[in-house]
């Protein structure tokens, strides 16, 4: 018998979701809002958005007609607007359904990219500080419309009531907060005011501060008394430059090296970048101020300028640019990547002009930022044209641009580290050599396009055989006479895979110079390898790298007194000592870490060579 099913078997009844009101303010406290002082940020934007819906309802009103009162006592946290208010049905629809905004609503839908917020669950932020909600409210839209007041409490329960419309003559918005006992950091008058300045200090709308005292001359602080300086009108050029000079180091608190003006129409973007008067750390990036709309967003935005840009900082107001949920940092979309790349572009017009008009300012911030320029350089070919002669190396002629180099040095040698720099700068330098320390992050890579800007320069690698080709040989009878010598060190050497010659070279007080570079360390170590090998095919692979793997070279110098001293000895244990003892001085001399086995010959030549004058002395 077939089975039967019973449609009621399969009956579904839809729900609702729960929402645990105290889990969700948690989670909003613990994981989406930095702090609890988002609260005010959170109050004072909707009331922006609500001044910004009562413009638009009344286009004609001046700009100044409508604006946010606030209040803080010690007992009471009140923001006051003259917005497009809500009426019953709002209230219903709006303040007690978690997640959506009246911002979305049909009637502004069509404006809504004039609007801060875009999430609609900024009220909540309120129960960081208070348990309970209370909103007072009139619409504009409505002239006879009653008031209305909400109470939201934190444990999920609200009350809605009409009022007689003299509890609110004129419409607009009025929330009030009495704060907890454990909030007081935030809701404190003067932490309050310092709130609403830091927040809203470029809003566009008038915004005053209360704190129950009366102030100065009975009336309420101004929290935004001055446009931003960008949007000001200044009587000269040099004086909007020193008026946004003064505004950059009010922000950041340091005396910019230059201040860079920026300005993105397409995205209604304004502000300006603060050249730091200080290096900083490669790779370090300093935050930026950003706000939208007026309102501060981030002081941590560093997603606004790409990487090389760590040289300065910015403070913008933009009109386009996404904030995400917490309204705390920048949506990452097209269009920031878009501003991203146009802020880019006008800091690289900032160094074009800066080196076609105005070289004492390049060069004071090449001084301070080459690594930056350098790294920005690498990667773009029309900075690197314009500034590279100008970037300053270590050379073995001191600190100087590759322009003045090249001057006196047609071939440019470069080392491809700091250590073969220093083993070999001040032989190179009394050889008449030109090299330049390719070891820094980018040096390398850029001294090699020299002769891109440069064609009369050729530019190479240093290896060992160049600069032992600058070295001039001895003679042949001394080279006859240190024949034994110079056959026992390489047999004291041989374990360090080092071989040994003799020339003459300048300073006379240098006795030996080890060339050694890091790659030839490499190979050595992995013919190390082939030796600890047993035959196979990966022995074989081996053993032929350990055939080419390059030697060390000890090279000593015949001008040095101790050097033909040391070649004239002919007791072979003390020629052998005397050949380590050179070489742990030259390894030394080398600047570069030494190996376990270095360190111990070092130790051990010392103190036979000490034995040894002690046995003669007595």
């Amino acid at each position: 018998m077939p089975l039967r099913h019973d449609p009621a078997d399969h009956a579904t009844t839809d729900r609702t979701f729960q929402v645990d009101l105290r889990g969700l303010v948690d989670l909003l406290s613990h994981h989406l809002y930095s702090s609890p002082r988002v609260y005010l940020r959170e109050l004072l934007q909707n009331a922006v958005d609500a001044l910004t819906a009562r413009h638009s309802l009344e286009p004609g009103a001046p700009a100044d007609a409508f604006g946010i009162r606030l209040y803080a006592d010690g007992s009471v946290v009140r923001v006051e607007d003259d917005g497009v208010g809500l009426t019953e049905a709002d209230v219903h629809t709006f303040l007690a359904t978690i997640g959506r905004s009246s911002k979305r609503a049909e009637q502004i839908a069509d404006q809504r990219a004039d609007f801060i917020g875009q999430f609609g669950i900024g009220l909540l932020s309120c129960f960081l500080v208070a348990d309970e909600i209370h909103v007072v409210s009139r619409s504009a839209r409505t002239p006879d419309a009653p008031a209305v007041e909400w109470r939201g409490r934190g444990d999920g329960s609200y009350a809605v009531r009409t009022l007689p419309a003299s509890a609110r003559p004129r419409p607009g918005t009025t929330v009030t907060l009495t704060p907890r006992a454990d909030a007081g950091e935030w809701t404190r008058p003067a932490q309050v005011h310092a709130l609403a300045r830091h927040f809203g200090s470029l809003l566009r709308h008038p915004v005053t501060f209360d704190d129950g005292t009366g102030g100065p001359g009975g009336q309420a602080a101004p929290v935004n008394p001055d446009p931003a300086p960008w949007a000001r009108t200044h009587p000269t050029p040099g004086a909007r430059s020193r008026a946004l000079a003064a505004y950059g180091e009010e922000v950041f608190g340091f005396t910019p090296l230059d201040t860079i003006e920026l300005d993105l129409p397409a995205v209604g973007l304004k502000g300006i970048a603060c050249v730091l008067p200080e290096a900083i750390p490669a790779g370090r990036r300093h935050g930026h101020r950003v706000h939208v709309k007026g309102m501060l967003l981030s002081e941590q935005a560093e997603e606004i300028l790409p990487d090389w840009a760590f040289f300065v900082r910015c403070v913008v107001d933009a009109e386009s640019l996404r904030p995400t949920a917490s309204r705390e940092s920048l949506y990452e979309d097209d269009t920031l990547a878009a501003v991203r790349d146009a802020l880019a572009e006008r800091l690289r017009a900032w160094i074009a002009r800066a080196a076609a008009s105005d070289p004492e300012l390049l060069g004071r911030f090449l001084q301070v930022h080459h690594l930056a320029v350098k790294s920005l350089a690498v990667h773009d070919d029309e900075i690197m044209r314009m500034l590279l002669p100008w970037l300053p190396f270590e050379t073995t002629d001191g600190h100087a641009t590759l322009d003045e180099f090249a001057r006196t040095h047609r071939t440019v040698l470069v080392t491809s580290s700091v250590e073969e720099f220093r083993q070999v700068a001040a032989i190179a330098s009394a050889a008449g050599l030109g090299v330049v320390n390719g070891g820094y992050t980018y040096d390398r890579e850029l001294v090699h396009r020299l002769p891109e800007i440069r064609p009369e320069v050729s530019v190479a690698d240093l290896d060992p055989a160049t600069l032992t080709a600058h070295l001039d040989p001895v003679d042949r009878e001394t080279e006859l006479a240190a024949a034994a010598y110079l056959a026992q060190a390489r047999d004291a050497l041989a374990v360090f895979d080092c071989d040994v010659a003799l020339r003459t070279f300048q300073p006379a007080s240098a006795p030996a110079l080890l060339l050694d570079s890091r790659e030839a360390r490499h190979e050595r170590t992995r013919s190390q390898l082939a030796r600890e090998q047993q035959g196979g095919v990966w022995g074989d692979i081996l053993g032929a790298l350990r055939q080419e793997a390059p030697r060390a070279q000890l090279i000593l110098n015949q001008l040095n007194p101790l050097v033909r001293t040391a070649v004239a000895i002919g007791e072979p244990e003390l020629a052998r000592t005397s050949a380590e003892a050179l070489y742990g001085q030259a390894a030394m001399l080398s600047r570069r870490p030494l190996r376990p086995a270095e360190s111990s010959l070092i130790n051990r030549s010392f103190l036979d060579l000490l034995a040894h004058a002690l046995r003669k002395d007595s």
